[in-house]
């Protein structure tokens, strides 16, 4: 039993020592920062907030979705660090923009209407120079836009075509084509043989093909895929764009990085003075069981941030309430079991003996309450957005290691100290 004690003891040491490294601002393991990421309220910022237009839709889920992915793509192409991006009711997509510095480009990137079109090559010098959706690298040439658009077409699935040995496949991305785009795409392979036609979304090539043939039918192959995740992302290119979804800016928020930092500040000093006040309450009326309480949630504090930083979590004004609420919830299981240990030594039992029956006594409690907590987490999560996401988040996993923590890092500590002679000192 003693043995086992100090190799948790040693445990619980070489956790706090790792999660210290981890949440200062720069360890020396590999000399690499692990970083803290604020949301948008903490460093400022902005949140746009678009409204498609699904009046014309048939699949408004899909649609909405496809809009989301192009959005996301051109947020990336900001090099906003961690953005975060949602649905909100049936057509509406919050962006918020942690730290952007120009807000009115991003704006114009963002919000421009997208549309599949089908460009061919010119040497007139009359057309676009057009670079490639995924690098930086420009095709040569120029390009014109034909009348075949993603309104005709289609799908657009990635799948497998046989070679002509038939015993190797190569991943491929079909296409079908309306009625409409049928008669439009044969005139443009025929008009095109042994040339390219260029596949763009968002004036950026995302295919350009080589026509080989007149195609009359209304599907297509493309091929030159690498292998299928390559093929899949281009698949859903371009059923991004088989429908032009109109989205207009309907409201903005900008908050100055000033007002970020003093957000952050108010709710650093009021997470310090929540935290000095437990101490005090709990060095007061549990005296050294208390301090053991206190010590377990430093360790907690520690445990917590690290994986704050390691999952990591954005952490916005109510994840940061999230995280001092989970540290009362931390102490009130510390409260349950002193409270039981308390009622095993007035039957007179011994030390060790009444902390192990409080423990065991306790753990029902404790348990049933940090579930009954984790469960509403999960239903905020599921079905919140923003803010609310990251309260639960930040809640859920405070409960979590606050589970961890009472009954395995005030438990080793207090069966430490009740095996000496100072064994006193443990009546509460």
């Amino acid at each position: 039993m003693r043995k086992k004690l100090w190799f948790l003891f040693g445990f619980i040491i070489f956790l706090s020592i790792l999660s210290i490294l981890i949440d200062i601002p720069q360890s020396f393991l590999g000399g690499n920062k692990i970083k803290a990421i604020l949301g948008l309220d903490l460093q400022g910022g902005t949140e746009l907030i678009y409204q498609a237009d699904l009046s014309n839709s048939t699949n408004k889920i899909k649609d909405l979705e496809n809009l989301k992915s192009v959005f996301l793509k051109r947020v990336d192409e900001l090099g906003v660090a961690e953005p975060t991006m949602q649905t909100s009711g049936s057509d509406r997509i919050i962006i918020e923009l942690p730290g952007i510095k120009d807000i009115n480009a991003a704006v114009k990137k963002i919000g421009q209407t997208y549309e599949l079109n089908f460009m061919t090559e010119t040497t007139d010098g009359t057309g676009n120079t057009l670079t490639d959706y995924y690098e930086d690298y420009t095709y040569p040439g120029t390009w014109v836009a034909s009348d075949l658009t993603g309104k005709n077409l289609k799908t657009a699935e990635a799948t497998f075509e046989s070679t002509q040995s038939n015993i190797q496949s190569e991943p491929v991305v079909s296409i079908t084509f309306d009625n409409t785009g049928k008669e439009k795409f044969a005139a443009l392979t025929k008009a095109n043989l042994n040339k390219r036609i260029a596949i763009v979304l968002d004036n950026k090539i995302v295919s350009a093909p080589n026509v080989q043939t007149e195609i009359s039918d209304g599907k297509a192959i493309i091929t030159g895929s690498k292998d299928i995740k390559e093929a899949q992302n281009l698949a859903k290119r371009l059923n991004e764009g088989i429908l032009p979804v109109p989205a207009k800016l309907v409201a903005q928020q900008n908050i100055g990085a000033s007002l970020g930092q003093d957000s952050l500040k108010r709710s650093m000093i009021a997470g310090l003075v929540g935290f000095l006040a437990l101490i005090i309450f709990m060095l007061a009326y549990y005296r050294f069981a208390g301090l053991l309480a206190v010590l377990a949630l430093v360790v907690y504090s520690l445990i917590s941030i690290a994986i704050f930083k390691l999952i990591p979590v954005t952490l916005s004004l109510a994840g940061i309430a999230g995280f001092i609420l989970s540290i009362g919830m931390a102490l009130d299981a510390n409260i349950l079991i002193f409270e039981r240990m308390r009622e095993e030594m007035r039957a007179g039992k011994e030390t060790v003996i009444a902390i192990k029956d409080g423990f065991g006594r306790a753990w029902p409690s404790i348990r049933d309450s940090n579930f009954s907590s984790i469960i509403t987490c999960f239903i905020l999560y599921i079905f919140g957005t923003g803010p609310v996401r990251g309260f639960a988040l930040t809640l859920v996993i405070g409960v979590l290691v606050s589970m961890f923590t009472a009954i395995t890092v005030t438990r080793t500590f207090i069966l430490l100290i009740a095996q000496t002679k100072k064994s006193g000192w443990l009546h509460v």
